[in-house]
């Protein structure tokens, strides 16, 4: 049940709204390795999905100091405090101009259905969980714990007790695999490759509150993507639209 979905309050992935999240590194995006930098933006506006009412975030990714992806992304916690991953809206750019947003998912539209982000409790030695899943634009993403008390430093500090989960897709074996470490009452603090070409790996090196301006530039860029989405993609145009301030 979801009896109070927006709230997400799960010590391995809470998300309260003003909080931004920079994550650093490199990833080989076909032009060889370039700098890489996600800024993750939880901000206070909703999404009704498959009936459910779901916390919007705001991601953007930069190579190179030049926007590559700028997506939003729905969570809802359900009674057991497992995080819910309920669709993605990913706009892709090429030199600075949108190009199209072709993984997107929304569940309940075009057979995709939710899936669990992240479990409320640890479980090693268990099946792979479902993240997600969408058969019209190829995308399954399962997970499962690895490790349940590693330690690791990142430029933001050193954490104990990180959770370590292996992600993948079932329909890309040769992708590899995404492995997260999840740091208590932070989040993801870490991203590493194992066996994937495109070699991506982040740290965490910045968590802040936004300023009342900050959060406001956040909702109206959040506003613009969910308003570009349901006038121009044929999938995402069916959802509900953003509510809240």
């Amino acid at each position: 049940m979801f009896s109070q979905p927006t709230k997400i309050t799960g010590q391995w992935m809470p998300l309260v709204p003003g909080t931004r999240m920079v994550m650093e590194g490199r990833a080989n995006r076909g032009g060889g390795v370039l700098p890489h930098r996600i800024t993750f933006t939880v901000t206070d506006l909703t999404k009704v999905i498959d009936g459910v009412p779901n916390l919007v975030t705001w991601d953007v990714d930069t190579d190179k100091n030049t926007v590559s992806e700028a997506e939003l992304a729905f969570f809802a916690q359900d009674d057991g405090g497992n995080v819910w991953n309920f669709g993605e809206y990913p706009e892709e750019y090429k030199g600075g101009k949108f190009s199209g947003a072709p993984s997107t998912w929304i569940a309940g539209l075009s057979r995709a259905e939710a899936g669990i982000q992240v479990p409320a409790k640890v479980q090693l030695g268990t099946p792979e969980v479902l993240q997600g899943s969408s058969p019209d634009v190829e995308f399954l993403d399962c997970a499962k714990d690895v490790k349940a008390a590693d330690k690791t430093c990142v430029p933001l500090g050193c954490y104990d007790q990180v959770r370590v989960v292996d992600e993948r897709s079932p329909l890309a074996p040769d992708s590899g695999v995404q492995r997260k470490s999840y740091a208590p009452g932070i989040g993801n603090v870490r991203v590493e490759a194992v066996g994937d070409p495109e070699g991506e790996t982040l740290v965490l090196v910045e968590r802040t509150t936004l300023s009342p301006a900050e959060l406001a530039k956040a909702r109206e860029e959040t506003r613009k993507l969910d308003q570009h989405g349901r006038a121009t993609h044929p999938i995402y145009k069916n959802s509900a639209p953003l509510q809240g301030p």
